[in-house]
């Protein structure tokens, strides 16, 4: 005899049991969890709410300490250049080299990180890049010119990495509110960053050594993989049908929007680099104390915090990128021009006015964070925007600094720096206007 499955009446229980075994088989792709394992007697698993609540923790911890560590083991060596020159002895060429290694490498190591992600996985790439950070900023406190220019370079790819993937891991995790937490990981950085600027010098001279100022940034460093670790555990690699696994960027600088994001993210990484390894050279040449000098880079940093909240909520409201993109642009050019010709009484208002000028990367990284069609393209557009823009903007801080020694004068660089400004204000326009058109 055969039964009727309509005829079989199944206790409202045993249904209720199958839709939650159907509701945590379909939220474990959208959380790149494992699958459970198939066992005769399964153990309770934990509820996939609470698993979700645990994952969105732990990736808000990582946006904020990933974004810590961005800045702060660059800004960390500006304010030492001076005392380290002064130690190690080497010369203009190692000199204008050092500040730009960063640049470089985010260029180089950058370029890999489309690659790097799609054969490791995401979480995996960061993961290994915080470890390469905190290597090679422990490198930097061994007294040697070429374990000084290792380290760097070491620590500087790590960094590279992590610029590149962050919008990708932005929009995987966060795609309900990107502007949150774009505006959370660069004042991150800018936090990060402002610490480095106001402590660098003061630290190395508690610790005796500009060597070991550098070198203890490491520990930050540690912190950060040490949380980040856990999310490498289980992550899967499989893709969704019908998912790319990896798209060249190369192709995309054909077109109007990579050329667009490629030079707007050319100019702004020029200044700001710029800014950050010349800053308090600049100023202790015009006769301020190097603790003084790295002050003001500090405050360059505290500005740009509430800078980036006010931009960011510009720019979540439609039709308001545009202006948040002229406000930030203008205040970078009207910056430049008060260093130029401003007295250095006055160099508050200059750091204020460059301090928003900050605010062009925030708004760059959101729209680069959207302007792919899906993951794989916000990554290809990110590698192609900063490794191209890594490696011409690496001609900011080492052509200004050999033009400088060259000229034994600060007039022509901060020339070039303002028509620099002026570019991005125009570029600025054009990916706003991209923004739009793609809206309609």
């Amino acid at each position: 005899m055969t039964l009727d499955r309509t005829q079989v009446k199944i206790p409202a229980s045993v249904k209720e049991d199958d839709r939650a075994a159907e509701s945590a088989d379909a939220l474990a792709p959208a959380l790149d969890v494992p699958e459970p394992a198939q066992a005769q007697n399964p153990t309770p698993e934990p509820a996939p709410a609470a698993h979700r609540r645990w994952v969105m923790a732990a990736a808000v911890a990582a946006v904020v300490l990933i974004g810590l560590n961005l800045r702060a083991g660059i800004v960390s060596a500006a304010a030492l250049f001076h005392d380290l020159q002064q130690l190690l002895g080497y010369g203009p060429l190692v000199a204008a080299l050092l500040p730009t290694v960063p640049v470089l490498c985010f260029a180089v190591a950058g370029a890999a990180t489309a690659w790097l992600s799609s054969r490791m996985g995401l979480e995996r790439a960061i993961a290994l890049a915080l470890a390469l950070l905190a290597a090679g900023l422990g490198l930097r406190g061994i007294e040697s010119v070429g374990l000084l220019l290792a380290g760097t370079v070491v620590s500087m790819s790590g960094l590279a990495v992590c610029n590149v993937a962050m919008p990708t891991f932005i929009r995987k995790y966060f795609a309900h509110r990107p502007s949150t937490m774009t505006g959370a990981y660069t004042i991150s950085m800018s936090v990060g960053a402002t610490v480095a600027a106001a402590v660098s010098v003061p630290l190395a001279m508690q610790l005796d050594s500009p060597l070991l100022g550098l070198a203890a940034w490491a520990l930050l460093a540690v912190v950060g993989l040490a949380v980040f670790l856990p999310m490498t555990f289980g992550g899967r690699r499989q893709l969704a049908p019908g998912t790319r696994a990896h798209l060249s960027p190369w192709p995309l600088l054909r077109t109007r929007k990579g050329l667009l994001l490629t030079g707007l993210f050319t100019i702004q990484a020029l200044l700001v680099y710029t800014v950050m390894g010349w800053f308090p050279y600049i100023l202790i040449s015009r006769g301020m104390a190097p603790a003084a000098a790295g002050q003001t880079l500090a405050l360059v940093q505290v500005v740009s915090i509430p800078a980036v909240v006010l931009l960011l909520a510009m720019a979540a409201r439609p039709g308001l990128l545009r202006p948040a993109f002229m406000l930030t642009c203008a205040a970078s050019l009207a910056g430049y021009l008060a260093l130029l010709v401003l007295p250095a009484e006055l160099v508050v208002v200059t750091a204020v006015l460059i301090g928003l000028g900050f605010g062009v990367f925030p708004l760059l990284m959101l729209v680069i964070s959207r302007a792919g069609s899906d993951a794989v393209e916000t990554t290809a557009l990110s590698t192609l925007a900063q490794a191209v823009g890594y490696l011409f903007a690496a001609l900011g801080p080492f052509g200004l600094g050999l033009l400088h020694d060259a000229l034994a004068d600060w007039t022509v660089p901060l020339v070039l720096l303002v028509a620099g400004a002026v570019l991005q204000l125009l570029l600025a326009h054009g990916v706003s206007s991209l923004v739009r058109e793609g809206r309609k």
